[in-house]
């Protein structure tokens, strides 16, 4: 099973860059997508022709319409099994069953320390523990904005004391891979997301945030974990880099 996650940065651009085709010619099983910023309708009009006959579950934020947003695509039927309550409806969060594995789309938000949001994400990262310790055969696919470790982010002397990088923020992953049990498939994988300014993608200064993590039961099934950088900057369809991994159940 081949299962791709992207922050896409709203879809709809993310199509107009040549994003489609780069999902398309994956060969993937499911396809989990973030920040897809779009309606029902609109996410299914950018789509197309692209996905015909796979199954697809959508969150848009009932919120705030036009910001964040998941979505999860599969060659196999599947059953959306949300409980996660205000991210659910923050259009952050989408689980579903399907194929015999329950696969979350999780986006979270950036949360700027010291503001309410910043609590609303402890929130958020806290209710994701407490629905990983429930889960067995359970994938939970997308942009964490929390780089784990130092190795997780270029600048890290930089970002101390700052959202993505807080120790608080941190607490939560060491949790999940620690008491929880649940891997980081692609801890060494390299970074997925740099900033659109300046020369961040050139020089390679980035963030580890997008990720793939695994129950304690299928974290020995993944074969292999990469990460789909751009070629070059003017052939980037989003500021985060898509993930692939590959299982073997």
């Amino acid at each position: 099973m081949r299962l791709v996650s992207a922050n896409v940065n709203g879809i709809r651009a993310a199509v107009r860059r040549g994003g489609l085709s780069w999902l398309e010619d994956q060969n993937a099983d499911i396809v989990c997508l973030q920040e897809v910023r779009a309606t029902d309708d609109q996410l299914t009009t950018a789509l197309g022709d692209a996905f015909d006959g796979w199954h697809l579950a959508h969150r848009p934020s009932g919120v705030r319409p036009g910001h964040a947003g998941v979505a999860i695509l599969s060659r196999w039927p599947l059953e959306v099994t949300d409980d996660l309550g205000e991210a659910d409806e923050q259009g952050r969060w989408l689980a579903v069953r399907t194929n015999g594995v329950e696969v979350a789309s999780v986006y979270v938000h950036t949360g700027e320390a010291d503001t309410p949001a910043q609590d609303d994400k402890h929130r958020f990262l806290a209710a994701m523990g407490k629905w990983m310790e429930q889960r067995e055969r359970a994938l939970v696919c997308g942009d964490l904005n929390v780089a784990h470790r130092e190795a997780d982010i270029k600048n890290w002397k930089g970002n101390r004391g700052k959202a993505g990088f807080l120790e608080s923020e941190r607490a939560y992953l060491d949790h999940w891979y620690g008491e929880l049990g649940w891997a980081d498939l692609g801890a060494d994988a390299g970074y997925t997301w740099w900033s659109w300014r300046g020369k961040a993608f050139d020089n390679d200064a980035g963030w580890r945030i997008d990720c793939v993590l695994a129950s304690p039961d299928l974290a020995g099934s993944c074969r292999s974990f990469t990460v789909g950088r751009a070629p070059s900057y003017s052939e980037r369809w989003s500021d985060h880099a898509p993930v692939v991994a590959d299982f073997e159940f």
